[in-house]
C-alpha cells in the first residue's frame, strides 16, 4: 500500500469533492439499485463492522466492486467462497472451508480494521489508498474511479487489467465514493465526522421551484429544481439527489435550511 500523507489540503478536497458529486443521470438507477440492496442488508455488513471497526457502508461497497452483492463470494476478490481465493490475495483466509461470508469479510477487512478515521475525509483516503494512487501520483488530471467513477467528477483514463495506463479507457464499475454519497443521500452516511443538518440563512439561493410529487417533464422545471438540489447540498450535512424532481427529500432538505417546506408541500 503506498504512502500518501492526509494532509488538511487533501482533506479539504475530498470533503469539497464528495459534497459535490453528482452522480451521472444515466448512472442513477443503477446506483440507487445497488444502495437499496445494500440497505436491505444491513443487518448482515453491521455483524461484520461489529467485530472489525470498520463502518458497515464501506462495507457494503467494497461488496458491491469485488463481488456484485454476492454472498457467495470472498469479499477479498470476488472469488468463490467454495475454497480458498486464487485470486491476489491468494490463498485467503487462513483454515479451510466452509466460511460464512462474514468470517471470510473480516479477514479481507484486515488492513481496513487497522484505520481509525472514518470522517468523510478519512474514509476516501483509505478507499483510495488500498485501490492504490497511481492515479494522483502519475495521472493527477485524472481522478481516481475507484473513487468517482459515474460521477461528474470522472470522465475517462484508467489502469487496465494488465496495469498499463490508458487515457481513453472508461471504468465499467460504479466508484466507491459514489455508491456512497447515495447512501448518504437516503440518510446512511456513516461518517463520523458528518453535521446534523440545522437551519441556516436562504441567502444565495436559486430560484425557489414548488414540490413535486410527481416526475416533472418541463424541461424549465427541471432545470430550476437540479440547481435549487445542487445549492442544497452546499449545506453541512445535507445530502440531495441532483436529479430535478423536487419531492419529499428534497422538500425535507429544503426545510432544514430554510425553516420551511417547498411552495406546494402538503405537509405544510
Amino acid at each position: 500500500m503506498a504512502t500518501l500523507p492526509l494532509t488538511a489540503a487533501l482533506r479539504s478536497e475530498y470533503k469539497t469533492l464528495f459534497d459535490t458529486c453528482v452522480i451521472r443521470p444515466q448512472y442513477q438507477p443503477e446506483i440507487n439499485a445497488a444502495a437499496q440492496k445494500m440497505i436491505a442488508n444491513k443487518a448482515r455488513y453491521q455483524a461484520v463492522a461489529a467485530s472489525t471497526g470498520v463502518p458497515w457502508t464501506v462495507i457494503a461497497v467494497n461488496h458491491e466492486l469485488e463481488c456484485g452483492l454476492s454472498f457467495n463470494k470472498h469479499l477479498h476478490n470476488g472469488d468463490p467462497l467454495s475454497a480458498k481465493t486464487v485470486n491476489v490475495p491468494k490463498g485467503r483466509p487462513p483454515g479451510n472451508p466452509p466460511w460464512t461470508w462474514e468470517q471470510s469479510a473480516a479477514d479481507a477487512l484486515t488492513e481496513y480494521a487497522k484505520w481509525k478515521d472514518w470522517s468523510v475525509a478519512g474514509t476516501l483516503y483509505m478507499l483510495e489508498r488500498y485501490n492504490g494512487v497511481g492515479y494522483r501520483l502519475y495521472h493527477p488530471s485524472v481522478l481516481s474511479p475507484y473513487l468517482w467513477s459515474y460521477s461528474t467528477h470522472y470522465t475517462m483514463g484508467k489502469y487496465g487489467s494488465d496495469g498499463k495506463w490508458s487515457p481513453t479507457l472508461v471504468s465499467k464499475q460504479p466508484g466507491t465514493a459514489v455508491l456512497l454519497r447515495r447512501l448518504a443521500e437516503l440518510g446512511e452516511s456513516g461518517f463520523t465526522d458528518q453535521p446534523t443538518p440545522s437551519a441556516a440563512a436562504a441567502g444565495g439561493a436559486p430560484l425557489v421551484v414548488s414540490y413535486a410529487a410527481a416526475k416533472p417533464t418541463d424541461p424549465t422545471f427541471i432545470a430550476n429544481a437540479t440547481a435549487l438540489q445542487a445549492w442544497l447540498n452546499t449545506h453541512a450535512g445535507i445530502f440531495v439527489k441532483v436529479d430535478g424532481w423536487p419531492g419529499k427529500g428534497t422538500s425535507d432538505a429544503y426545510k432544514l435550511v430554510t425553516g420551511q417546506y417547498l411552495p406546494g408541500d402538503p405537509r405544510g
